[in-house]
């Protein structure tokens, strides 16, 4: 008989402020990218977006519980978005424009460690890479461009996902590992913020080829926590950037293994 699909936690965008065309005036809305779902099912697992707990709405913790859902997962991939607020790393902003959303990182905080406790994998990317390491009590450029003298442009609005650059594997790291004979890649740049002081016990997996911007990070503990900065998802196949798959792969194994 085979087993039950792995069911996998992708943690929620947060918009405080919808658009009026929306119709949801005064409302706080909650939603994904299909890009990121889709890649997870492609590989056969369950995606199931997991929602903020609110007391303000009447919810109370002993009616569910962060617990409770981690219970029912297998592992978390913390998507991309809003920045991550500078308050949350013991700063402030430096502009209003870079205030980010300090709701969306309690909440993905407490899912992150929780999962960590129950023994379970957590997969970041881009803003999720930059959560990984204020967790762990580093911090971020809050602007590369303004305060990295001679960084490369991380993020090109017209371009999107098609702004591309090289990175390079640190040597003997797990990117090392999942991609034998390749000491680097190109890959998608979408980000104006990123790794600043590593958090503890993380180690560098991978940094840009001309500026050394942190680009991936792995936790060193006893648990799974790897974040890339660049959006895996939207790697396609038949292109010339890093083959996505056994970035995904090695969570899902490690989601295999957590079940049991």
């Amino acid at each position: 008989m085979s087993k039950a699909p792995l069911r996998i936690g992708l943690s929620a965008r947060l918009m405080h402020s919808p658009p009026a065309e929306l119709g949801f005036p005064g409302k706080t809305l909650q939603y994904l990218e299909q890009s990121m779902a889709h890649w997870i099912m492609s590989h056969g697992a369950l995606v199931l977006m997991v929602p903020t707990i609110d007391q303000h709405l009447g919810l109370r913790r002993a009616q569910i519980s962060v617990h409770d859902y981690v219970g029912a997962l297998d592992g978390l991939v913390l998507q991309g978005g809003a920045d991550v607020s500078p308050t949350s790393y013991r700063e402030e902003p430096l502009r209003p424009e870079w205030s980010g959303d300090r709701v969306r990182d309690l909440y993905e905080i407490e899912l992150l460690w929780e999962f960590v406790i129950q023994g379970k994998p957590v997969l970041g990317v881009c803003r999720g890479a930059q959560l990984i390491n204020v967790a762990c009590g580093g911090t971020l450029w809050q602007d590369i461009s303004e305060y990295v003298p001679g960084a490369l442009a991380h993020r090109d609005g017209d371009l999107y996902d098609r702004h591309h650059h090289a990175i390079e594997f640190a040597p003997g790291g797990q990117l090392a590992r999942l991609y034998p004979g390749l000491h680097g890649a190109r890959v998608n740049s979408i980000h104006h913020q990123a790794v600043r002081e590593l958090g503890a016990d993380l180690q560098v997996e991978a940094v840009s080829q001309d500026d050394s911007i942190v680009e991936a990070i792995r936790w060193q503990g006893s648990g799974y926590l790897f974040g890339c900065q660049w959006h895996p998802e939207f790697h396609s196949g038949g292109t010339d950037l890093l083959d996505s798959s056994p970035i995904l792969q090695d969570f899902l194994d490690a989601a295999a293994k957590a079940r049991g």
